[in-house]
């Protein structure tokens, strides 16, 4: 196959790039290695700038016909006491608050969109594998797919295919790590209309709950690599932590019948130093891994395939081919932007999660939070920071 760009990953990344490139009569070949957009515990959080772009396609209201619940305030609660962690409400976007809703619906929109676009392609059930190169540059793809390999020649290839990118490692791009502050165990809860849970939840352990309509989606913290320490206390002890944490769910707890129902994410944060050799780009989590912390990491990813789309767009428009040089503006563009987000992560919040499984949160509140009691405007500059980013992109064409 032949494209002008192959884009690697059908992530919110690699779907909002494709989608953008074509729209300018870029010819683009996405390839997604699974056959739908159908796991569960991704990200789902779409913040006011992701929103703020949707509307600036002229699709916000469609999109919001989809299900979702908003959040224009985060609150932190604390050994019982709500602390407003970040405010939304006055940002000068359409949509001043975080949307919940399912990453699936979320790619199936933007596929929907893009195959509007006869430029456009989205080959599912096709794994990259190798890069293709000739005298240095990368020409190309080979993926597996369900009718056996698959060549795709382009000028540009866009490695989006997450934090443990198959693109990065043959382009021998190694990242450098940083200490993830915790890892995440996500499961679920049955809800019931009345049920009152704070989002986050501080104490021996942390939990953070998403309303799902008729479900609760939860995430329990942990200490980085402490999870077959916890599987070793017992799933009655596990239990017993999240009913502490949310008193209102005590009595759903033994719905958690294995330990198969809680998934476990072993949280990287790690970034490029280099996003970029001839002929092949890393964007979002393949050149910046984030934390689950604010779940910004969407935000960025999308931002990243804006740039992308408005700096190399309409070279690849004119049929031209881009080079280093392009390619090192697109980094030089978002990269600040990642580093000032992990640092915010790892190192500011830190204080939130828990340092050992006996640790009691709310021992070491984090010093900023004594700041937003004090200083409520700080609400909402933090508010301007993780729901818009440290550089918003804005479409261009």
């Amino acid at each position: 196959m032949r494209a002008q760009c192959c884009v690697v990953g059908g992530g919110p990344a690699g779907m909002m790039a494709g989608l953008l490139l074509a729209r300018q009569g870029v010819e683009v070949i996405v390839l997604e290695k699974h056959a739908d957009f159908l796991r569960d515990f991704r990200g789902d959080t779409v913040h006011p700038s992701t929103l703020q772009l949707i509307a600036e396609l002229g699709w916000i209201e469609e999109f919001l016909s989809l299900p979702h619940t908003k959040m224009p305030q985060v609150a932190v609660n604390m050994g019982g006491r709500d602390v407003t962690f970040a405010d939304f409400s006055r940002l000068n976007v359409r949509c001043p608050y975080i949307a919940f809703m399912p990453q699936w619906d979320v790619l199936d929109f933007l596929a929907g969109k893009a195959t509007a676009y006869p430029s456009f392609r989205l080959l599912r059930r096709a794994q990259a594998t190798e890069l293709l190169t000739a005298r240095g540059r990368v020409t190309g793809v080979l993926a597996d797919t369900k009718d056996g390999p698959v060549e795709v020649r382009a000028d540009l290839v866009i490695g989006a295919d997450g934090r443990h990118s198959t693109v990065r490692a043959r382009a021998d791009l190694a990242p450098v790590s940083a200490s993830p502050p915790m890892d995440v165990l996500w499961f679920h809860l049955p809800r019931r209309p009345h049920d009152r849970v704070p989002f986050f939840q501080g104490g021996k352990g942390a939990l953070i709950s998403i309303d799902r309509g008729d479900y609760w989606q939860l995430a329990y913290a942990i200490p980085a690599a402490a999870f077959e320490e916890l599987k070793t206390a017992g799933l009655p002890a596990f239990r017993n932590r999240v009913a502490e944490l949310a008193p209102a769910l005590r009595d759903r707890v033994d719905e958690i019948h294995d330990w198969e129902a809680v998934h476990h994410l072993s949280v990287r944060v790690d970034r490029l130093p280099r996003w970029h050799r001839p002929g092949l780009l890393c964007i979002g989590d393949a050149a910046h891994a984030m934390s689950p912390a604010g779940g910004v990491g969407i935000n960025l990813a999308v931002q990243d395939a804006v740039a992308t789309a408005n700096l190399l767009g309409p070279l690849l428009a004119r049929g031209g081919k881009p080079e280093d040089a392009d390619l090192a503006r697109v980094q030089s563009r978002r990269e600040r932007a990642a580093r000032i987000t992990q640092a915010f992560q790892v190192g500011i919040l830190r204080d939130l999660y828990p340092k050992d499984l006996g640790d009691d949160t709310t021992r070491h509140v984090p010093p900023i939070f004594t700041a937003f009691r004090t200083l409520p405007p700080l609400r909402h500059l933090l508010g301007r920071f993780i729901g818009m980013g440290v550089r918003p992109e804005h479409i261009a064409a």
